[in-house]
């Protein structure tokens, strides 16, 4: 029989209530959470995680002593929360719970942190120290040195409290000489911030070597003033050295931390800027003393150097007219400074000695000269006659070959040559030739001859 998935809703319906599917009983129990409105809630963080490294958004639980809870902050509202959530840190967090549809897990989503009771304040305030460490503003070497002898001191305080007449006195009794400028705030209470920033500003313009900030003691929350952000900021851009005596020696504030010199007390800040006068006359005794005998020192040691100086330039004199003095008396010595013809009579008793050696030279100069070119004429002539008998044998064959060859040597064994009117030799009998002249060329001259007749088959023997 078959079986549909109709029937089967059917048969559980009648048996209790209709299935969910998961999503359906997430989004059920999503939406019952979300009608449970907005808690403010206050706990113990734990099990902290974030930001994350790439959504921004804090995880952690917070609990109390027999209870915890899932919670979630969002990127947006961590930027705001002024510090840094961690293990152990008591918050107040607002929000409402919600279920996450992917898991069906409950958290509770803050939409607003901060930290708990007298606790926040100290919470924010350790924060913002950070923060400003962070930045460099507590760097010591970003601090400057103030003054050894300030003459000229600004102080900012409020001026119906003990604390001006204490650093009046102070002052009055170390050092009368130092000059004081008040700049007048208020140092507790609404608005005290920006008051002690604009009295800071006041004193600046003035242009004293240092600015004392001072208060008396008082509780935390009284010394939340010179915890202000702006306030610090103010300190450490200030464009002259600032000393902090703010409350007793426990009280450390934002602004002991960023001014260039902290001390523990008002008093002991007045103290620390104006050395009292005997100090001051000591120390100017001892620093005369010291340079007395610097001086003393210094022209004792200039003295012996110039006396050394002078020693070493005496002898250099000396020594150096004595070698004058020698070279002197040698020129002294020359003949030509006693007898100044001398030097005239030496060089023409060097020129007839010249004169006599060149004419003694020149004769025996030319017989070498003209025994040396009868040796090369005679060298010249053999090596002629050596260098022409090749050539003249050769010319003389050369000339044998030739006379042999010649046409008047057959001519002088009987034969002749006839040569026609235009002078072209005659090889052979032309019968053109009959009736013209004809030059015939003998051994030993020539005759004229009429061609009678010529037989060109003839044989010239018959």
């Amino acid at each position: 029989m078959a079986w549909s998935k109709q029937d089967e809703q059917g048969e559980r319906g009648a048996h209790g209530p209709q299935a969910l599917s998961v999503s359906e009983a997430v989004a059920t129990a999503k939406g019952a959470v979300a009608g449970l409105g907005t808690f403010v809630v206050m706990g113990e963080v734990t099990g902290f995680r974030g930001p994350n490294a790439r959504s921004g958004h804090c995880y952690f639980q917070v609990k109390d002593d027999s209870s915890s809870m899932d919670c979630i902050v969002w990127r947006g509202v961590a930027a705001h929360m002024g510090f840094e959530l961690r293990d152990g840190l008591k918050i107040q967090v607002t929000g409402a719970f919600d279920v996450y549809a992917g898991s069906g897990r409950l958290s509770f989503v803050a939409k607003h942190v901060e930290v708990a009771g007298e606790g926040l304040l100290r919470q924010q305030v350790a924060e913002l120290a950070r923060r400003l460490e962070r930045e460099g503003l507590m760097d010591q070497g970003r601090k400057r040195a103030i003054p050894r002898f300030c003459t000229r001191v600004g102080v900012v305080t409020s001026l119906s409290g003990s604390v001006i007449e204490d650093v009046k006195r102070t002052l009055a009794r170390r050092n009368p000489l130092v000059e004081l400028e008040v700049a007048g705030c208020s140092v507790q209470g609404p608005g005290a911030a920006a008051s002690v920033e604009q009295a800071l500003a006041v004193a600046e313009a003035t242009a004293p070597d240092c600015i004392l900030l001072v208060r008396g003691g008082g509780s935390f929350e009284d010394l939340m003033t010179f915890n202000d952000e702006g306030l610090a900021r103010a300190v450490a851009r200030c464009a002259v050295p600032v000393v902090c005596g703010i409350g007793h020696e426990p009280d450390v504030s934002i602004c002991d931390m960023v001014c260039d010199r902290r001390c523990s007390t008002p008093t002991a800040a007045a103290e620390s800027v104006a050395p009292a006068l005997d100090e001051v006359e000591a120390a100017i005794a001892d620093r005369s003393g010291r340079l007395v005998s610097a001086l003393q020192g210094l022209c004792q040691r200039d003295v012996l150097k110039v006396e050394a100086s002078a020693d070493a330039l005496t002898r250099a004199m000396d020594a150096r007219l004595t070698r004058e003095r020698a070279t002197v008396d040698a020129f002294a010595t020359h003949r030509c400074l006693s007898d100044p013809a001398f030097v005239l009579e030496g060089r023409e008793n060097d020129l007839l000695a010249l004169e006599q050696r060149l004419h003694d030279a020149i004769p025996r100069s030319m017989a070498r000269r003209a025994a040396e070119v009868d040796a090369a004429g005679r060298r010249l002539t053999s090596l002629g006659s050596r260098l022409l008998d090749p050539y003249e044998a050769t010319l003389a064959r050369s000339a044998a070959t030739l006379e042999a060859l010649s046409p008047l040597r057959v001519l002088g064994r009987g034969y002749a040559i006839a040569r026609d009117a235009r002078g072209h030799v005659l090889s052979h009998a032309d019968p053109s030739l009959v009736g013209q002249d004809v030059t015939v060329m003998l051994g030993d001259g020539t005759l004229t001859a009429n061609v009678t007749a010529a037989d060109a088959g003839g044989d010239p023997s018959k």
